[in-house]
């Protein structure tokens, strides 16, 4: 079956309401059919111990979706070579899956500066972008300003950060109600982000 769908990329550390807030506007008030949230795997050549491990994460967002029929985890780009680039992650998902019709979804903060990214000509030639509000500075570069393959989705501003809430639970914060319960409940059991 052919199928539209969103790819929502991060690295996911943690998971947070405003991730699934969007994700699900996403799926339910565009045309698209799913929106698959991809786990940004960590870069074996940074090093960033905040990062929770890949799988970790991908738990997490595993918790996130599982009530939402729309919203899938993706793990495929732990199998691509690193760095990797979404312009490669994009070409390998359209390969193996040639009846779908793969999109981009990203925040306007990113759109700003989406002329510096990889091949994004290749990336507009052949794929969507689906772009959600976001508070930044800066402006949009005129050519995407009405661009026929940029779609804007009037989506909840949503201003929680994954930094936001780590440094928080460092500091022995309660922020329950900005993470997924289970989410919360599997932070706090494995004694994350202290």
């Amino acid at each position: 079956m052919n199928k539209k769908i969103g790819l929502f990329f991060g690295t996911f550390n943690p998971i947070h309401i405003g991730h699934v807030i969007i994700a699900n506007h996403m799926a339910e008030f565009s045309d698209l059919d799913e929106v698959w949230l991809v786990v940004t795997p960590h870069n074996p050549h940074k090093k960033k111990s905040t990062l929770l491990d890949n799988h970790n994460r991908l738990d997490m967002v595993f918790m996130a979706c599982e009530e939402f029929e729309h919203l899938q985890p993706s793990d495929v780009e732990f199998r691509l070579e690193q760095p990797n680039y979404t312009v490669k992650t994009l070409a390998h998902l359209q390969e193996k899956y040639p009846t779908n019709e793969f999109c981009l979804i990203m925040g306007e903060d990113n759109l700003k500066t989406f002329h510096k990214w990889k091949n994004y000509e290749v990336i507009l030639d052949n794929h969507s972008l689906y772009v959600y509000p976001r508070k930044s500075g800066g402006k949009v570069e005129n050519q995407f300003k009405d661009h026929p393959k940029i779609t804007r989705v009037d989506a909840p501003v949503i201003e929680i950060s994954a930094t936001f809430i780590r440094d928080s639970i460092k500091e022995g914060k309660f922020i329950k109600p900005m993470l997924p319960a289970k989410v919360w409940e599997y932070v706090i059991h494995n004694n994350f982000y202290k």
